[in-house]
C-alpha cells in the first residue's frame, strides 16, 4: 500500500467534501508500496477550500520521484464554451484555469528549491461525482481527466501517468523533505479559527431550526440542552422571529455577562437582561425607588420587590425567553409569568450540569420537554475528557468535526498558591506557540472572581490581562480593565466560548460533584484548544481518572 502523509486520516470523521477526500484517498491507498501520497484532508473537513498547496488536494511521488498533482472537483460540474466550471457560492470557476494556476504555482516553489529541469509534475483532474460529457471542450486533455465513468480505475491512471520503472530523479529524496516539511501541512491556526467558528454555528444551529418549528398551545416549552448544543443560537433567531413578526420578546438570563453578550448578538428591538436588572427595571417603572447595591441583601430586597410591584405594560411580552434556568429559583417563575402576555410563548434554556449553585430542579409542571444531549462546540477529544471527569452517566454527545486538540494539564505546586501566576503565563504562552492569537485566548478561574489570586494581577509578564473591574459605567455598561488576554471567572463566562481556553487555579481535595460541574462549564467553554493549570494534588486525580 502507498504511504499516506499525515497518516491518521482513517481515524478522522469527516463530512461533505471531506468525506469525498477520504473515499480518495482509500483509492490512491493502493498503490504501491514505493508511492506516497500528500493530503489536505485533516483540515478540508471543515473548510471545504482549503488544501495543502495552494488547490492541490493530493499530490502523489512515485519511487523515481516524479510528482502528480491531483486536483478534485466533488459535486456537479458544468460544461461550457469556455470549458469545465464549477459554482461556488453562485460564482463560477473555471477548472482548467484553476488548474493552471495550481500548476503554475508549484512549478515556481520547486524551482525555486531544486532548480529548473531537475523535477517533473504531471497534472490530474479527478471528477468522482461527474461524467464528462464532451472531453474536447473541457479544457483538460481528456486523458488526464477520471470522471464518475471510470473512478475505480484512478489507481491504474496515476499508475501510467507515473511508472514504478521509471529512472530515479537527484532530486528525489529532496522532493520528499520539501513537500513533508518546508510546505507545512499544520494549517494557519488563525485561518481555522474563524472556519471552526463557522462550521460550529452550521452544526450547532440544527436545534435552532426543528425546535423552532413545533406547534402547541399554550406554548411552554423546556429545552434540556448540554453546553454547545445551540441554546445561544435558538433565543437570537427566536427574538429574530418574533420581532419580524411585529411583536415583542424579552430574553432574561441570570449572569451579566451573558445578558451583555446577547446583546451585542441580538436584535436591538429585543428587551435583554439578567433576571436582577430585570427586577430593578420592572420596579423602578412601577413606582419603587431605585435600589441601594451597597447593601449586603440587596438582590433578595430586589427579588421581593419584584415580585409584589404591578407589572407596567411596556415590560408585558409576546415571547418569553429564560436561559440558565438551572440557576433560577421557584418564586422567580411565578414572578416572570405576569410578564407574558395573553397567548404568548415561552421558553426555558437550561443544562443541568451547568448548575454550579447546586440548586434544586424547578418543577415546571404541564410543560413540553425537549432534550438535546450533542455538543457542536468542543473537541472531540476535550469531550472524552470531560466524560471522565464528570462520570459514567454524563449525556454528552461529540458532534463536532474536531479532534485531537489534545488537553494539556499543567501544575502548580500544593500550598503555593503564588505559582498559580506563573503557571498561568506558561499556559498562554504555550498558546501562543500554538498559533493562537491574544484575543483567542480565554484564561478563565476555577476560583469566583472575588477568590482568584489573578484578579488583582494586570500583566502576565508580557501578557495584559483585560478583566472586569467590578463597576460598571454611567449606561450600565461593564468595565473592562484593559488588555489583550481576557481573564474571567468561569461563573461570569457561561455561556459564551473561546477558541483556546485556559482554565486556571483548578484545585480540589477530592473530585466532587461541585469540582466536576466547575470543570464541565470551563472546559466546554473551548472551541479548539483546552490548557489545564491545576494543583499537583488536582491534576493527579485528573490523569488518574480511568
Amino acid at each position: 500500500m502507498a504511504r499516506i502523509v499525515p497518516d491518521d486520516w482513517k481515524n478522522l470523521e469527516a463530512t461533505g467534501a471531506a468525506a469525498r477526500e477520504r473515499e480518495t484517498l482509500a483509492l490512491l491507498e493502493k498503490l504501491c508500496d514505493d508511492y506516497t501520497v500528500y493530503h489536505g484532508v485533516h483540515w478540508t473537513r471543515i473548510n471545504e477550500g482549503f488544501s495543502v498547496f495552494g488547490e492541490a488536494d493530493f499530490v502523489v511521488v512515485a519511487p523515481s520521484g516524479r510528482v502528480l498533482m491531483i486536483e478534485m472537483k466533488a459535486g456537479f460540474l458544468r460544461e461550457t464554451g469556455q470549458g469545465l466550471v464549477k459554482v461556488y457560492l453562485q460564482k463560477e470557476r473555471n477548472v482548467a484555469v484553476q488548474l493552471a494556476r495550481t500548476m503554475e504555482n508549484l512549478h515556481r516553489r520547486f524551482t525555486a528549491a531544486f532548480g529548473a529541469g531537475t523535477y517533473r509534475i504531471e497534472e490530474l483532474l479527478y471528477c468522482p461525482d461527474y461524467t464528462v460529457k464532451n472531453a474536447a471542450i473541457a479544457g483538460v486533455p481528456p486523458e488526464r481527466i477520471v470522471d464518475a465513468s471510470r473512478k475505480a480505475q484512478l489507481p491504474r491512471v496515476v499508475l501510467e501517468i507515473l511508472p514504478p520503472d521509471e529512472p530515479r530523479f537527484e532530486s528525489a529524496a529532496r522532493i520528499h523533505h520539501f513537500l513533508a516539511d518546508e510546505l507545512s501541512l499544520t494549517p494557519d491556526t488563525n485561518v481555522l479559527v474563524g472556519a471552526a467558528n463557522t462550521l460550529v454555528t452550521r452544526l450547532s444551529g440544527g436545534l435552532a431550526t426543528w425546535a423552532r418549528r413545533l406547534e402547541f398551545e399554550p406554548f411552554r416549552l423546556r429545552v434540556i440542552a448540554t453546553a454547545g448544543a445551540g441554546k445561544t443560537q435558538l433565543a437570537v433567531r427566536m427574538m429574530r422571529d418574533v420581532l419580524a413578526q411585529g411583536k415583542s420578546a424579552l430574553y432574561v438570563c441570570f449572569n451579566r455577562p451573558l445578558a451583555d453578550h446577547i446583546r451585542a448578538i441580538a436584535p436591538k428591538e429585543a428587551k435583554i437582561a439578567n433576571y436582577h436588572q430585570l427586577s430593578a427595571a420592572v420596579a423602578r417603572d412601577a413606582g419603587s425607588r431605585p435600589p441601594d447595591f451597597s447593601q449586603p441583601k440587596v438582590f433578595a430586597m430586589l427579588e421581593e420587590r419584584f415580585a409584589a410591584v404591578p407589572v407596567p405594560d411596556h415590560w408585558k411580552t409576546d415571547v418569553l425567553i429564560v436561559d440558565e434556568g438551572q440557576d433560577f429559583q421557584a418564586p422567580w417563575v411565578e414572578a416572570l409569568e405576569r410578564l407574558l402576555n395573553p397567548g404568548g410563548a415561552w421558553w426555558w434554556l437550561e443544562d443541568p450540569m451547568q448548575n454550579l449553585y447546586l440548586r434544586e430542579p424547578l418543577e415546571l409542571p404541564g410543560w413540553t420537554i425537549l432534550r438535546e444531549t450533542t455538543n457542536y462546540r468542543s473537541p472531540r477529544d476535550l469531550l472524552g475528557f470531560i466524560r471522565k471527569v464528570v462520570g459514567p452517566d454524563a449525556q454528552l454527545d461529540a458532534g463536532s468535526p474536531f479532534d485531537g486538540s489534545d488537553v494539556s494539564i499543567s501544575t502548580y505546586e500544593d500550598g503555593h498558591p503564588e505559582e498559580v501566576v506563573e503557571a498561568t503565563k506558561r499556559a498562554i504562552t504555550q498558546a501562543l506557540s500554538l498559533g493562537f492569537r491574544k484575543q483567542d485566548i480565554a484564561v478563565l478561574s476555577f476560583r469566583g472572581r472575588e477568590g482568584s489570586a489573578l484578579t488583582a494581577v494586570e500583566q502576565l509578564g508580557p501578557h495584559r490581562l483585560r478583566a472586569f473591574t467590578g463597576t460598571y459605567d454611567l449606561f450600565g455598561n461593564p468595565s473592562y480593565r484593559e488588555g489583550d488576554v481576557l481573564l474571567e471567572s468561569i461563573y461570569r463566562f457561561k455561556g459564551q466560548s473561546a477558541p483556546c481556553v485556559v482554565l486556571t487555579e483548578i484545585d480540589f481535595d477530592t473530585l466532587d460533584d461541585q469540582a466536576a460541574r466547575k470543570i464541565f462549564v470551563g472546559a466546554t467553554r473551548a472551541t479548539m484548544k483546552l490548557i489545564v493549570v491545576a494543583s499537583e494534588r488536582a491534576a493527579c486525580a485528573l490523569e488518574a481518572l480511568p
